[in-house]
């Protein structure tokens, strides 16, 4: 017997047409976590705290400190400094060794910035 004279054989007997059956939607976590981390806003997150982990091997013991990341937006990286002092060494001597350290660490495309704020 062939399935579609099977079909139409159940289809008869029922009196309804044969529905078609499900098609099976499984898809590994692998490919659904990604997009769904997107949709949720969570991968910007994600990828702001593992900038904030990596911070004080960065930049050094002192450094990290009298210092931290507070946020990650839109690919400038925000950071609270202590002293004023620092701030000024940060800003004008150190800022371009930072940022070329985090872009190779975390790509250009994370991380376009860094300002520094004193509070």
């Amino acid at each position: 017997m062939t399935p579609s004279f099977r079909a139409a054989v159940i289809q008869e007997w029922r009196g309804l047409p044969e529905r078609p059956g499900s098609r099976d939607r499984w898809q590994p976590t692998s490919q659904l976590l990604p997009a769904l981390m997107q949709k949720l806003g969570l991968k910007e997150r994600l990828r702001e705290s593992e900038v904030i982990d990596a911070w004080s091997s960065i930049v050094g013991e002192f450094i990290a400190a009298h210092s931290a990341p507070v946020a990650l937006r839109d690919g400038i990286l925000y950071v609270r400094v202590l002293q004023p002092s620092l701030h000024y060494e940060l800003e004008r001597i150190a800022k371009t060794e930072i940022l070329r350290k985090l872009k190779r660490r975390f790509g250009g495309k994370t991380i376009r910035d860094v300002r520094f704020r004193v509070g």
